[in-house]
């Protein structure tokens, strides 16, 4: 009978306590599954922070590959590599500043790996060779659709760090004790972005498209000199320079300069101005932007590179892309594009002559 009234009282005292002290953590209520696979780390005995909770199994859409290949079809995930991304996700909240989210370690399937094997057939092959103006749609059947540049799939310091992610854990602070809402679906995960609006739930369809604005290439050029650079949002020209606005902040990067094709071209540092600066007060960084905006890089010589707004304006790891001021230059000048984020040089634009920002 004793134990019967304590068990009483504490059945009583509990919401009351959780009231008064909300980071006492509620027993997860979701539906998912835990991945028997994964043993977790509950007593902390390793040196990984990342292995301490269940993982819990999310469930996965057929996913569809199309546009400018060979071979499009679904993807056969039982072939592939499971990749792990960890992220801090955060979500945009008006005036009231970014609303967190939780801290997690997804599991699934890069991009990278996804698209390995699908054989590009680019419409504008013809006019222009290199991969560096393609990107990727991807939709879920809700119809919300987000962008990826192909540079942010291929081209990165750190591969596959964008994923279908099938699986995920919370990454628990050890004295809060914070147990963050877990998704109920298969996820988009970005890895790199700071603010997670690309992170849709469920993709089904991934489209591979290549810009389809019509430069004139002439690689004959000489000297490859652009006096003027214009800025575009869509088909509004919006400004244009000759020298870079004095308020902002010059930044040196250095870096060992490397193409895929020609391989080492330097390893002197860019100094310039984050590209992120100079385009704050040109454009809005709303969800729509960042899921679905391109910024398109255009040299005179009608090359040019495919970047997402959201990967020059939202980075979490601080790898930038600078506009340099090159008038000494004779080959190149007067401005030129430097992405840091890149392992390759490919994406590095001379002689700028367009800034182009167009929502899709």
């Amino acid at each position: 009978m004793r134990k019967l009234t304590i068990i009483l009282f504490l059945a009583l005292l509990l919401p009351s306590v959780y009231a008064q002290n909300p980071k006492v953590p509620l027993k997860d209520n979701t539906n998912l599954k835990v991945d028997t696979r994964v043993i977790p780390d509950k007593s902390d005995r390793n040196n990984d922070f990342y292995d301490n909770e269940e993982t819990f199994l999310l469930p996965v859409q057929e996913l569809f590959i199309g546009g400018e290949i060979e071979n499009p079809g679904m993807v056969d995930f039982t072939k592939l590599t499971k990749r792990s991304v960890i992220v801090k996700e955060a979500l945009l909240s008006g005036d009231t500043g970014n609303k967190f989210v939780g801290a997690y370690r997804y599991d699934g399937y890069s991009l990278f790996d996804i698209l390995k094997d699908r054989v590009l057939k680019k419409k504008n092959a013809a006019d222009f060779r290199p991969i560096i103006d393609l990107y990727v749609e991807i939709e879920n059947a809700r119809g919300e659709k987000v962008v990826l540049s192909w540079g942010e799939i291929y081209y990165p310091n750190f591969l596959h760090n964008v994923i279908i992610a099938t699986g995920v854990m919370r990454i628990v602070p050890s004295k809060s004790k914070d147990l963050w809402p877990l998704p109920a679906e298969s996820r988009l995960i970005v890895g790199q972005d700071l603010i997670s609006e690309r992170n849709i739930s469920s993709p089904v369809k991934i489209t591979i498209i290549s810009y389809p604005r019509k430069y004139v290439v002439n690689r004959e050029i000489s000297p490859l000199i652009s006096e003027k650079v214009n800025v575009f949002l869509g088909e509004k020209p919006v400004d244009s320079f000759t020298i870079l606005p004095a308020d902002l902040q010059k930044e040196t990067l250095h870096t060992v300069f490397y193409g895929k094709g020609r391989g080492i071209h330097s390893t002197q540092p860019f100094t310039g101005v984050y590209l992120k600066d100079f385009l704050k007060n040109r454009v809005d960084l709303n969800q729509k932007n960042l899921r679905t905006a391109l910024v398109i890089c255009a040299g005179i010589d009608g090359y040019r590179s495919v970047y997402t707004l959201s990967e020059i304006m939202n980075r979490s790891d601080q790898e930038e892309v600078l506009i340099v001021p090159c008038q000494a230059e004779k080959d190149g000048g007067n401005f030129r594009i430097f992405p840091s984020c890149d392992f390759f040089s490919d994406r590095a634009v001379k002689a700028l002559s367009e800034i182009r920002i167009e929502v899709r």
